[in-house]
């Protein structure tokens, strides 16, 4: 699938907890994203030259959408913050490989910032779905989109809501069992699924999150090591933002 570049609309916006914003954009990409891929946003402000990458949350072919779920990182994404209803924004995409459709009972798992791109996976995948999401605090975007895809557990570091602790300590507190796993969110709880999945003989699907620089493969600013060696560059590593984001967790090391 190549990808374009193209004009997009602000359909709305909303800011869900504090520095958390859900904006919904018109494009024409709507008819060809799928789950876990991601799109390049390009800032107003001409001294910004790269884009920023984010995950798409949400997928309306029928109304040609998308929704995408940020956090507020930096100039960047706090420009973004300011869109409003019908303003232009420039993007590319749609980016990256996505999730494989496999499992009969699943866990989908998401930490932070990593919540947004398991929501539309949620609604697509036709499996048995135990849904495990990881807070700070008791401010549980998305939440409630989620409940209506399946079985929600949460856990927050703070017992504000939930377990208190991370997502692991719900899987093992609850005593759930899954023959897939998909994964995103920060690196220490990708790594701790890992383990768990390799100890419980699970298949483990992370979405890799990382700064991108050309979002198309070609800088190599975003690699991850990897044990089989890449073709483009001929060492151990993968593109995220082209061979990834989306990756068999055996298969690369964060």
């Amino acid at each position: 699938m190549a990808q374009k570049k193209e004009t997009a609309v602000v359909y709305s916006q909303e800011e869900l907890a504090p520095g958390i914003f859900s904006l919904w954009i018109t494009t024409g990409m709507a008819k060809e994203a799928r789950p876990g891929q991601f799109i390049a946003v390009y800032c107003r402000d001409g001294s910004r030259l790269l884009p920023r990458p984010i995950s798409i949350c949400e997928i309306d072919p029928e109304e040609e959408r998308l929704r995408l779920v940020y956090r507020i990182a930096g100039a960047g994404t706090e420009e973004f913050s300011s869109l409003v209803s019908g303003d232009p924004v420039e993007i590319m995409g749609p980016l990256g490989n996505g999730f494989p459709m496999e499992g009969e009972n699943v866990f989908l798992i998401g930490g932070g910032i990593g919540i947004p791109p398991m929501l539309e996976l949620a609604k697509q995948l036709n499996s048995e779905k135990q849904i495990i999401l990881g807070y700070r605090d008791s401010h549980l975007f998305l939440r409630d989109e989620f409940e209506s895809c399946g079985e929600v557990f949460v856990a927050t570091e703070d017992g504000s809501a939930g377990v208190k602790g991370n997502v692991l300590d719900v899987i093992r507190g609850e005593g759930l069992t899954a023959d897939v796993m998909y994964a995103c969110g920060p690196a220490p709880m990708l790594r701790a699924l890992k383990e768990y999945a390799r100890e419980q003989g699970i298949r483990l699907y992370v979405s890799l999150e990382e700064r991108m620089a050309c979002g198309v493969g070609a800088c190599l600013a975003c690699v991850c090591r990897t044990r089989e060696k890449d073709a483009h560059s001929n060492v151990n590593n993968r593109r995220i933002c082209k061979d990834g984001p989306v990756f068999a967790a055996e298969e690369v090391e964060f």
